[in-house]
């Protein structure tokens, strides 16, 4: 699934893909911002892990969890 972050008072978005669920990212990022944490961890599907301050965010894009299709469509 590609996540695609932003962040506040900057001009680029981060962006990854990530073989967590939807549901979990999303509790990952309730769950840090109900309980004033000052930071969210995630890990992309290449093992690098991203820690983003919880008071910059702007937004938090999930993108959908199929594959990419390979291929020509008809």
């Amino acid at each position: 699934m590609e996540i695609r972050i932003g962040i506040t008072n900057t001009g680029r978005e981060l962006n990854f893909e990530t073989n967590e669920s939807s549901d979990a990212v999303k509790t990952a990022v309730a769950t840090a911002l109900d309980n004033s944490a000052s930071h969210v961890t995630f890990t992309d599907v290449k093992g690098n892990s991203y820690l983003v301050p919880t008071a910059n965010l702007a937004f938090v894009e999930l993108g959908t969890e199929e594959s990419r299709r390979v291929g020509f469509v008809a």
